[in-house]
């Protein structure tokens, strides 16, 4: 009777790291596949204009079966294309570290925590190319798991990408409006002109607005983005100049 279940003590260890060591594998190729795979389109999208978001088919998805919904809007166009009062306006609002940053500004971070502990209103602290990383890559949903995953894509598009390239891609996908993405479709839906041709102000009103694009509207600015938008053209001739 000992030895019996002896044996059968023994089967069930062997059971048990065999099922721990697929486990451990199972893991390991996963980790390996999470970190690997997004080098591949990194590399892909360095070259290849990114004319999908993971944000774009969750919008889909939240409008399917919703009345009078309108479809989604984009055009990618080169960086030389766009005009470079947009670069200035979104850089002097979003992230006006981002030529000497590697992707990550304590700064905006240390300002965003002062705010929430202030009670004043919240402002997130990721620089464009965390918001770039997060649009091309990422849905969405708030978690320190994708947070953590960000800051690793960050890492890639800037060894990779570099700056210029960062900035163009997040201004051909950054949601500019309800169903509206990139500066081309926001310059054509809201201005009736190409994104090369808008102004200081059009610029301005449209940085205003990326915060939340949903609820601040370029073509129904309220008080509140009036007010912004004249803040980020006081900022804009400040930038000096802009070498991406």
């Amino acid at each position: 009777m000992a030895r019996g279940k002896t044996k059968n003590k023994k089967k069930l260890n062997r059971k048990k790291r065999g099922f721990l060591y697929v486990t451990l594998r199972i893991m390991l190729c996963l980790a390996v596949a999470l970190l690997v795979w997004p080098v591949y389109f990194v590399v892909l999208y360095k070259f290849v204009p990114v004319y999908y978001t993971p944000l774009m088919l969750q919008r889909y998805v939240e409008n399917i079966g919703v009345a009078n919904k309108q479809s989604s809007f984009k055009e990618w166009v080169p960086y030389e294309q766009i005009s470079p009062a947009l670069t200035r306006a979104v850089i002097s609002s979003e992230d006006n570290l981002f030529q000497k940053h590697n992707g990550f500004s304590f700064d905006m971070i240390q300002k965003a925590w002062d705010d929430i502990q202030k009670g004043k209103r919240f402002r997130g602290g990721s620089t464009i190319s965390q918001q770039t990383a997060k649009n091309v890559f990422l849905f969405p949903i708030k978690s320190y798991v994708r947070k953590a995953y960000e800051a690793y894509l960050t890492l890639l598009i800037e060894g990779i990408w570099g700056k210029r390239r960062i900035m163009e891609v997040y201004l051909n996908v950054i949601e500019m409006g309800d169903g509206v993405y990139g500066a081309e479709a926001a310059a054509k839906m809201f201005f009736n002109r190409k994104a090369k041709d808008l102004n200081d102000q059009q610029c301005a009103l449209i940085a205003a607005c990326l915060p939340n694009p949903l609820i601040y509207r370029v073509n129904k600015p309220s008080n509140y983005i009036l007010k912004r938008q004249a803040k980020i053209i006081s900022l804009m001739p400040k930038m000096g100049k802009i070498e991406l």
